[in-house]
């Protein structure tokens, strides 16, 4: 099937597989990864805050943060100003598998581009942050 959708979802499979091979041992999964990116980047995030930037449905973060927290990736701390909310650390566990974790995602990415000359895959990716962008405004 030619769907740009489809083709995404296949193209979203075939990196999760990838990644998958290299993080099991790291201690993460590639649904964890985009959450864990976030919060190297900005660690002390509400779960709203993870919610607005992962752009993935509440039920799967809720799930997705309560194995995280059962593995040591991250752990939960009261809001200082807002009682109903809750701030998500990174654990040392965590924290310490950045290199590695980004490391690993980067040889994922890889393995999808083989084949591809530079300028291929710079346009390929334009291409899609295109898409990206429009589906945002749908």
């Amino acid at each position: 099937m030619d769907s740009a959708a489809y083709l995404a979802s296949q193209l979203a499979k075939g990196f999760a597989r990838s990644l998958h091979q290299r993080a099991a041992g790291l201690g993460f999964l590639p649904g964890q990864f985009p959450i864990l990116l976030e919060l190297w980047s900005e660690d002390g995030l509400t779960q709203k805050q993870l919610l607005e930037r992962v752009d993935i449905e509440q039920a799967t973060m809720a799930n997705t943060l309560s194995r995280m927290e059962r593995d040591g990736l991250v752990e939960r701390r009261p809001h200082p100003s807002d009682k109903r909310a809750q701030l998500i650390f990174l654990t040392r566990k965590a924290t310490a598998m950045q290199t590695e974790a980004v490391r690993a995602a980067m040889a994922a990415d890889q393995d999808l581009f083989r084949g591809f000359r530079t300028f291929e895959r710079e346009l390929l990716l334009e291409y899609i942050r295109r898409i990206l962008d429009n589906a945002k405004r749908l």
